[in-house]
């Protein structure tokens, strides 16, 4: 880690983690906030609070936040040296009594001012009872004029549209929307939001992104991956609960979206809104030609036997959940009518990469003979979010020699080999933002209720046993039925 002066400081605060003894707080939450430490974005006064039902002293919780950071800076002993921990129920009054003590304790040592952040790294199912406790204990306001209380709210937000709603009716009944900050570590990505400087800071790329130049459009967000020891979990949630409603959705938004009439919090949810309401469900008796849900078998996976779905830790035997997922969407807008969109998603696929693919219209006239021109292929423009961040435009160029052949070639750029700047990855940006009162990276309510309409119909098709479940090998890139989506149009998935 680097020590680099900041440009904002976040003010004395405290960090309230709800669920703190689990794996997210120690895998993602410590780290993210070792290293805004480490490079002074952090008051020296900065506090964490760590509540969860599990018994330990503030010692045993200031030796485990430490212990969670491989490589720590030496900063970090002494930023945690002022944490504090509360072990109690969520239900409990006297946890939340206990917790109102701990923070006015904080407040005397910061002088009087005791900015809060709570984070909700609780299950899903403690959300309404969190909000609730905090609304009965008071804890919802700020103590000082100018003090901020906020709260970030993991994924899932809700399970289909019925349930985000009720949600976000107790949300609303104890913070106003402005406090409300919906995480989707997505959005933390320096690449994804590079969607924005692509195509708003460049004249070359804008007059091209609609219906007129481009063909198609994909979106892969593919793991090597399997569910691991989540089995339970993803029993539950399916990969359209777990990547599509939220990570794909968002980065469609912005691939979709009007140019905004200012880069704020504001503007740019404003027109991510406008384009999720522009894609059309998809009715219910086309979900079987439009949609292809999967689960993988057994195969090889880097080179290792893999397990297949149901036989992975947690899994029924006979299950029926989803862990690939592909769709054709349409958007009935004046930018993309007629533009087919196709997504997937999947566990177990060849390699972990999230990109966004637009092709281009094939030229329409080529004056030079066909056979010169095999190896051509219509422009494309890729953009890597991850791993391996960057873009590339692929373009036809002459092949050298005495004949006038021509064959599709690559011009890529790649974030870590141009920038030296050091950036911050998802956890760290979000929570600095969260922090700082800066709610772009974050997902608007009305936002969450459209990416629900566009899954809701879905959700329903998959509970019905009967709907088409395909099968894959562990190690590939999905089921037949995913290639004949796209073969009815003449078009086939790019293989990254």
């Amino acid at each position: 880690m680097t020590s680099v002066v900041p440009q904002s400081v976040v003010p004395p605060s405290v960090l309230v983690i709800f669920g703190a003894s689990g794996d997210l707080t120690s895998r993602k939450l410590m780290p993210a906030l070792a290293e805004l430490v480490d490079r002074k974005f952090l008051s020296p006064q900065f506090s964490v609070v760590g509540v969860a039902r599990t018994e330990m002293t503030d010692d045993d919780f200031r030796k485990r936040m430490y212990d969670s950071v491989s490589e720590a800076p030496p900063s970090w002993a002494e930023a945690t040296s002022r944490f504090r921990y509360i072990t109690g129920e969520y239900t409990a009054p006297s946890t939340f009594a206990q917790l109102t003590e701990v923070l006015n304790e904080l407040e005397v040592s910061m002088g009087g001012v005791c900015n809060r952040l709570y984070y909700f790294a609780a299950p899903p199912s403690t959300f309404p009872i969190l909000i609730n406790s905090l609304g009965e204990a008071g804890l919802h306001k700020p103590t000082t004029e100018g003090g901020f209380v906020r709260v970030v709210i993991e994924k899932p937000y809700g399970r289909d549209a019925a349930s985000a709603s009720s949600l976000d009716d107790t949300v609303h009944a104890v913070f106003a929307e402005s406090q409300v900050y919906r995480i989707d570590h997505y959005l933390g990505k320096e690449t994804v939001q590079n969607l924005l400087a692509l195509r708003f800071a460049n004249a070359i790329f804008e007059p091209l992104w609609n219906r007129q130049y481009v063909d198609h459009v994909e979106v892969t967000v593919a793991e090597e991956i399997g569910v691991g020891h989540r089995g339970g979990f993803y029993e539950e949630a399916g990969a359209l609960r777990d990547i599509v409603q939220n990570h794909v959705m968002q980065v469609l938004a912005l691939i979709l979206m009007e140019p905004p009439a200012t880069m704020d919090a504001n503007g740019i949810r404003d027109e991510k809104v406008k384009a999720l309401r522009s894609v059309v469900n998809i009715a219910e008796h086309d979900l079987e030609n439009r949609v292809v849900r999967a689960q993988y078998d057994e195969g090889l996976s880097e080179g290792e036997k893999a397990a297949s779905y149901r036989n992975e830790e947690g899994v029924s035997p006979s299950s029926h959940t989803e862990t690939y997922v592909a769709m054709r969407l349409s958007v009935d807008n004046w930018r993309w009518a007629g533009v087919p969109i196709y997504v997937r998603t999947g566990k177990r696929l060849p390699k972990r990469v999230t990109e966004v693919v637009m092709h281009f219209r094939a030229a329409p006239h080529l004056a030079f003979a066909q056979k010169l021109a095999k190896k051509l292929e219509p422009n494309s423009l890729i953009v890597r979010i991850q791993p391996d961040s960057g873009i590339s435009l692929r373009f036809g160029a002459k092949v050298p020699g005495q004949a006038f052949a021509v064959r599709t070639t690559s011009m890529d750029f790649d974030y870590d080999e141009q920038f030296t700047e050091e950036d911050l990855d998802g956890y760290e940006r979000l929570l600095l933002d969260a922090l700082l009162g800066d709610q772009t990276l974050f997902i608007r309510s009305d936002e969450v209720a459209e990416a629900w309409r566009i899954v809701t119909p879905l959700i329903a098709a998959f509970s019905d046993a009967e709907f088409p479940l395909a099968r894959y090998a562990a190690g590939t890139w999905g089921p037949a039925e995913s290639d004949a989506l796209l073969q009815g149009d003449k078009h086939k998935w790019r293989q990254p």
